[in-house]
């Protein structure tokens, strides 16, 4: 069986991140191909991606001829592929996990817009301004709340979907916002998801690449 998945840039793609760390965590088998989305080999090579992918866009996962594109559906599909592990059994539980999942492949209701993925991996970043510090906190305290109501130590308890998709945003906030004393179980849970091993690969990767500067960044 012949199943590729189509990533991107490391250090520029979060959504292939989300739905590579769910196919690793679910332990499926799969050849993954970097596309280089950086400009200026950005457009053509995206151009190639849209021959077989509607979107034109990274992550794809081409699974024995059938096409799977967007990233929420590859974590679904990688879940389903694994036996169901990633999503709690509970249905109510289960139903949560999947809100906070949509929430944010939506995007978090615009939260921290500006503080891109990329920007993570700037060695001189700027500071969040009073907008973006405020959401930030907004989101600390919903991570706090579910780990609380969960009782960890991951949001819906064991690892699900829903941690693994906020696996960039933790990494991008954090890099701006790096005191979290008064949320300390998402202190905790955030350092639990960093070092697991498959996001620890990820980043190292990153972390080598030269850092993919966005114009509008410096902006605010």
């Amino acid at each position: 069986m012949a199943r590729i998945l189509y990533s991107g840039t490391r250090n520029a793609s979060s959504w292939a991140f989300r739905a590579w760390l769910a196919l690793r965590e679910a332990g499926v088998a799969f050849e993954e191909r970097i596309v280089d989305i950086r400009m200026p080999a950005r457009t053509d090579n995206l151009a190639r991606i849209a021959a077989f992918s509607p979107p034109a866009a990274v992550p794809v996962l081409v699974d024995d001829g059938s096409v799977i594109f967007d990233s929420l559906a590859i974590m679904e599909y990688a879940n389903e592929l694994g036996g169901g592990a990633l999503l709690p059994a509970d249905i109510k539980q289960r139903a949560r996990a999947r809100a906070l999942l949509a929430w944010q492949h939506a995007g978090l209701s615009q939260l921290c817009a500006r503080l891109s993925f990329e920007s993570a991996f700037y060695s001189e970043r700027r500071r969040m301004t009073a907008r973006e510090t405020g959401e930030a906190r907004r989101l600390f305290a919903v991570w706090e709340d579910e780990l609380r109501t969960s009782g960890g130590p991951y949001l819906a308890g064991a690892l699900s979907l829903a941690d693994l998709a906020f696996v960039p945003t933790v990494v991008r906030v954090l890099a701006h916002a790096p005191d979290l004393g008064q949320w300390p179980l998402t202190e905790a849970w955030s350092a639990r998801l960093s070092s697991r091993p498959a996001v620890r690969e990820w980043m190292d990767e990153a972390s080598a690449l030269p850092p993919v500067r966005l114009a509008d960044y410096d902006a605010g």
